[in-house]
């Protein structure tokens, strides 16, 4: 019998915690700094894959993702050292994909190339807004035109391309919001991730929030009426919501978020990085250091960059389960947790009758009613 995991596969996931400038928005673990010492992250991540690698020999790994910070300043001979040390330690899919962030800042086409000839065979680009007014709100460093340019280089060099849009933004009216999704749909190749604004904690814009600095938000019902165009207009030009805040064409999603939202193992590499592994039947979540100087000096002096590796019991599993598999449009198959689901049976029948939730055999999914109102319906699910 399969263990849990393999419901969703098995990823690995490469923090590079470095940015030129930190955007105003962002809680990301991502730092900006003069100098990096390329050779020696290549180093500690080759020591860290190795170290994972012992421990899960014999499994088919189905994603690689370099997220960040900017893993585009990567040099692609670090990326191709660490994909030849991944293709050495697991067994890849056939149609393993690799996926690096990238900004429009740091996309250059010879850069690119040596990451597609490394084997990167998909980019997410952080756009976020294709206006310069709002892109200089968002303290990103790129213009709407570079954008577009770094856009077309990734094109060209990559069959698949996804691109992020922040929305719900400063002085931002829902008309406005549709001609710049219209205009996103018309350049998209196959992926689309659409974010609306949070005000985060130990923010800049969290900070001016707090002081009643950080004016021209919307409302929550026009907040409401953008995330709904958003919904109706992708759907309509063939992007779908298979995620909450994801769109893709039929066959595009990203495998490696469905990881994630599948509740599959995923090792985390990294500053920051966290993971979930299932090691002789037991399932663990794992941690790093966040500090990029403290999680290097870790590895070096103990060859080893986790910071934490906690059992998670059943009611864990079964709450970050729901968390995450709620997310997703097909929702969660509630077989996995047996016993659970008669614990569940009046939470699920009190939000089917208000239709929040649609219940398919075992399969539990949010109606599109229930979708923007996701927290308040797992609330209830998990209350149990």
């Amino acid at each position: 019998m399969p263990e849990d995991w393999e419901h969703g596969g098995f990823g690995l996931y490469i923090h590079w915690p470095f940015c030129q400038a930190k955007c105003p928005y962002c809680d990301f673990n991502s730092h900006v700094v003069a100098q990096i010492d390329q050779k020696a992250w290549e180093k500690a991540y080759l020591s860290e894959i190795e170290r994972v690698g012992a421990e899960t020999q014999g499994r088919i790994l189905r994603s690689v993702f370099f997220g960040g910070g900017t893993p585009s300043l990567m040099d692609p001979d670090v990326i191709d050292a660490v994909l030849r040390k991944v293709r050495a330690t697991w067994s890849c899919a056939n149609d393993i994909e690799i996926t690096l962030e990238a900004n429009p800042t740091s996309v250059e086409a010879g850069r690119f190339a040596g990451y597609r000839d490394a084997g990167v065979n998909r980019v997410s680009m952080g756009i976020q807004a294709l206006n310069d007014i709002d892109l200089k709100a968002l303290g990103r460093l790129h213009s709407a035109k570079e954008a577009m340019a770094a856009f077309d280089v990734a094109r060209d060099i990559f069959d698949r391309v996804s691109f992020d849009l922040i929305y719900a933004r400063q002085n931002q009216s829902v008309a406005e919001w549709e001609n710049e999704l219209m205009q996103a749909l018309n350049m998209a190749v196959d992926h689309l991730s659409l974010y609306q604004l949070t005000i985060e904690d130990r923010t800049a814009f969290g900070d001016r929030y707090a002081v009643g600095k950080l004016r021209g938000l919307p409302d929550e019902d026009m907040a409401a009426d953008m995330y709904a165009a958003t919904q109706e207009i992708c759907a309509d030009a063939g992007f779908a919501a298979y995620e909450v805040s994801n769109h893709a064409r039929p066959g595009s999603e990203s495998v490696h978020n469905l990881i994630y939202w599948r509740y599959g193992d995923y090792v985390g590499i990294g500053p920051g990085a966290h993971g979930r592994l299932t090691l002789n039947g037991q399932r663990y979540a794992t941690e790093t250091p966040l500090a990029p100087g403290a999680w290097m000096a870790q590895v070096q002096k103990t060859g080893a960059g986790e910071s934490l590796r906690s059992p998670l019991s059943e009611e864990d599993q079964f709450a970050e389960m729901m968390l995450m598999g709620f997310r997703l449009h097909d929702g969660v198959n509630l077989e996995r947790f047996g016993s659970s689901l008669d614990e569940l049976r009046i939470s699920i029948n009190n939000l089917t009758d208000m239709g929040m939730v649609h219940m398919d055999g075992s399969q539990l999914s949010l109606t599109p009613k229930g979708r923007p109102l996701l927290n308040a319906v797992l609330r209830q699910l998990l209350a149990n």
